[in-house]
């Protein structure tokens, strides 16, 4: 299994385990209130989508991932989404550890 189904099963976890916030508007919260451990950023959002959420995690220092297309990230989850926020220590590492490899 490739790194990018793994972190794709993970995600439809987190999403099981209520651990996942999605919609534009959650996820800049989710940002702001500190809840938000990683970001996982659609690679072909539209740039002012794409700008708002990068310029919004440096700031607040959350990492940002954009290993998927949004046709990818929607079937993780099932619904159709740019970006989503992962709102759990243990997934996000486990997430980012994967990325990294």
């Amino acid at each position: 299994m490739d790194k990018k189904q793994q972190i794709s099963n993970l995600i439809g976890l987190a999403k099981r385990a209520g651990k996942m916030i999605t919609g534009e508007e959650l996820v800049v919260k989710s940002i702001q209130n500190g809840k938000a451990r990683l970001i996982i950023l659609a690679s072909d959002s539209a740039s002012n989508l794409n700008k708002k959420i990068t310029d919004k995690s440096k700031y607040y220092e959350i990492p940002v991932s954009q290993i998927f297309t949004e046709i990818e990230l929607s079937q993780a989850i099932g619904q159709n989404r740019k970006v989503i926020a992962i709102a759990d220590d243990g997934f996000a590492k486990k997430m980012e550890s994967l990325m990294k490899e």
